[in-house]
């Protein structure tokens, strides 16, 4: 995509930009260089840019590194095609890191309380997310930089900074760049408004927790045609606000690789998710779960419409819970629709050919049906299942894990767990596994194994108010 064409994506999403002109890193006295870090230089290229009203910053083709940059009001990053922002792999490089830094960690390009920015182009954002996290690593076990946080069962430092990260930003525009390697989370949104992210290309397999793209507390989200390949979830949403929620987030046509679970709303889930669209997904190849709708910490996740998923090669379906993990109240889910999904499960994990595999269950286990949950003082409300077909392997046996339909009460309760589909352990039922819920339409919904399993297909364990059924076919 040429600038002139993204200068008219810009003319319908911003006045600021529209009115600015294009300055290069060239005109500034910058010029590529694979070696040079050159933050100060950069980050004074931007503080220009908006002195001057505004307008966008060019990078030509070469690489650029670059520690901590922050986009001032009005101002846009734009790539060509051969032009690489190479994060620093020198952790004192990036703000919040150095102990005598008072900032908080942030990311390789960063915005905080500001309007009308944009990052675009056909270049490239690469934070070299590994070997910027060994160094941090490293740092921490000589004593140089210890981590108050360190994660010493996952043997990884958790003082690490994301891609790119946006807090309180009111109109932002990301288009069409290629987004590669973060050393934590990749694309952050925190409490931003008025949000178009469109066609980026991200690869984010760096290192753990490599998400895709995070959505916390935001209004006004559009994330639509993205590629995003993630070592962890790959379009996500949060909630960290009790006072605040997710409202009008619209996510359409992606194609998401995951190591973790595709569309996922949770795990952090305090305020609210409302409002919710998700249309033309693409799933392949992911560990987890193709769709992921939880609220765990006293949110109300409602009014979320989930329409057309094609899920291949992919290790759960569809997976709702609420559960009392914090909070003084339970929240609430209600009103959500799944519909237009097709999924195939296989019988071996789906990320196995993947440098970063997902954390392994913990319990030994027969494949895992879809399931909607509840606890018995929150209930699961008004969910529609439609045109619904999921393909299981089969091959469940009793010598794995058994729990036959007389031990339904073994199936533990979990309220304060992680949400995880796997985190009943060993469940009754091959295709669902439906519990504490109140209101439950079916239409069309079709589940297939292709060998035989032990358990029965559904299993139905305090559920009121059910309309339609499931249509089994079930290998003898």
């Amino acid at each position: 995509m040429n600038l002139k064409t993204i200068l008219t994506l810009l003319s319908l999403f911003t006045v600021t930009i529209l009115k600015a002109n294009i300055y290069t890193v060239a005109e500034m006295g910058i010029y590529p260089d694979a070696e040079k870090v050159n933050t100060e230089c950069l980050q004074q290229a931007l503080n220009t840019v908006a002195s001057k009203g505004g307008g966008i910053l060019k990078f030509s083709v070469g690489d650029y590194i670059t520690g901590t940059l922050e986009i001032p009001s009005g101002v846009g990053i734009y790539l060509d095609k051969e032009a690489r922002i190479l994060g620093s792999i020198n952790p004192f490089d990036y703000a919040g890191y150095d102990p005598n830094d008072s900032r908080e960690l942030s990311g390789l390009i960063s915005a905080d309380k500001v309007s009308d920015i944009s990052i675009s182009g056909e270049g490239t954002i690469d934070g070299r997310g590994l070997e910027l996290a060994l160094a941090i690593d490293s740092l921490h076990h000589t004593g140089i930089r210890p981590d108050p946080n360190y994660n010493y069962h996952r043997m990884r430092p958790a003082l690490r900074p994301k891609l790119l990260d946006f807090k309180n930003v009111k109109s932002l525009l990301i288009e069409g760049i290629h987004l590669r390697g973060s050393a934590a989370w990749g694309l952050s949104l925190n409490k931003c408004t008025d949000v178009i992210i469109r066609g980026i290309n991200f690869v984010n397999r760096a290192y753990w927790n490599n998400d895709g793209i995070d959505v916390a507390d935001c209004r006004n989200v559009l994330i639509e045609n993205c590629y995003i390949n993630s070592a962890d979830d790959g379009i996500v949403l949060k909630s960290f606000d009790p006072c605040d929620f997710n409202d009008n987030i619209q996510i359409r046509n992606c194609e998401i690789r995951s190591s973790a679970s595709a569309f996922k709303i949770g795990t952090e889930s305090f305020g609210g998710f409302r409002n919710v669209k998700v249309s033309g997904l693409k799933v392949f190849d992911t560990f987890r779960s193709a769709v992921a709708l939880e609220t765990v910490d006293g949110a109300i996740l409602e009014n979320v419409v989930v329409d057309g998923v094609e899920a291949m090669n992919t290790g759960n379906a569809i997976f709702m819970r609420l559960g009392h993990r914090k909070g003084a109240t339970p929240g609430k889910f209600r009103n959500v629709t799944v519909r237009n999904l097709r999924c195939d499960v296989p019988f071996n994990r789906p990320d196995i050919e993947y440098d970063l595999r997902g954390p392994d269950t913990n319990v030994i286990h027969n494949p895992f049906p879809s399931s909607i949950t509840g606890i018995p003082e929150a209930k699961i409300e008004n969910v529609t299942l439609e045109n619904i077909e999921i393909s299981y392997p089969g091959r469940g046996t009793k010598g794995m894990g058994y729990i036959g339909n007389y031990r339904l009460q073994e199936v533990p309760e979990a309220k304060a767990d992680y949400p995880e589909f796997h985190m009943f352990g060993e469940l009754p039922a091959w295709a669902f596994y439906i519990r504490h819920v109140e209101g439950l339409t079916l239409n069309n919904v079709n589940v297939t194994n292709k060998e035989p399993d032990y358990r029965e297909p559904i299993i139905f364990d305090d559920v009121k108010s059910v309309c339609g059924s499931i249509n089994v076919n079930r290998a003898e």
